[in-house]
């Protein structure tokens, strides 16, 4: 929301075409600037004072605070997600339930599976990793694709990061690029979590969450 603005390349600016223009307003647009007036009155009667315009932040307006804090987090995705990717490998969980068997690419079950999806016909919960094609597709998009690119363009885009690895600003084409990117590949996290969330209710929550929490795939 400071600048809702996305480009492509190496800048971007109020003078520069956007390739896409987000419909918010942006957070510095706070009403303008006070009007002007000293900051001290000088001992001297002769002496003009020193004047300045104070602008109305507040506390909406940090937009280095909330960096800083946007970049925290970012390390608390990558760390767990971490662990979750090399626990997938090893134990196997990524070649069990993400990859499609060869029944499920065929022309009638996949059309049967995006039907399915359309008509809102969400099979029951049974615990377990029993994945239809469309959601080993998604997740196979979120664990391989979305979430790296999240994490790839999120330390292009740090100056400090993009001077020791400059390398990663030629894969993206530029910092405007890695912040494109990385806008698209939130958007696309964002509405996968939506979508999830939703199917985990209306296939079953509370056999769902028994079985992401404790393994539990038969409920007693």
């Amino acid at each position: 929301m400071v600048h809702p603005r996305l480009y492509w390349g190496e800048v971007g600016n109020d003078l520069t075409e956007p390739i896409l223009e987000l419909p918010i307003s942006r957070n510095y647009k706070h009403g303008g600037y006070e009007s002007n007036g000293p900051i001290y009155q000088p001992a001297a009667a002769t002496q003009a004072p020193a004047i300045s315009a104070s602008r109305t932040f507040d506390i909406f307006n940090q937009n280095g605070w909330g960096r800083s804090l946007h970049f925290l987090a970012g390390w608390f995705l990558v760390i767990f997600g971490s662990v979750y990717f090399v626990l997938g490998i090893f134990a196997g969980h990524f070649r069990r339930n993400f990859l499609p068997s060869r029944y499920e690419l065929t022309a009638s079950s996949i059309r049967q599976d995006v039907t399915d999806h359309l008509r809102f016909r969400i099979r029951n919960a049974t615990g377990g990793p029993d994945y239809g094609l469309l959601q080993k597709a998604s997740y196979l998009g979120v664990v391989f694709l979305a979430l790296p690119l999240m994490f790839a363009t999120g330390i292009t885009m740090s100056p400090a990061v993009a001077a020791a690895f400059p390398f990663l600003l030629d894969i993206f084409g530029g910092h405007q690029s890695a912040r494109t990117v990385h806008f698209f590949a939130f958007a696309a996290l964002a509405v996968f979590l939506l979508v999830h969330t939703l199917m985990v209710a209306k296939s079953g929550f509370r056999k769902q969450i028994r079985g992401m929490t404790l393994g539990v795939k038969d409920e007693q």
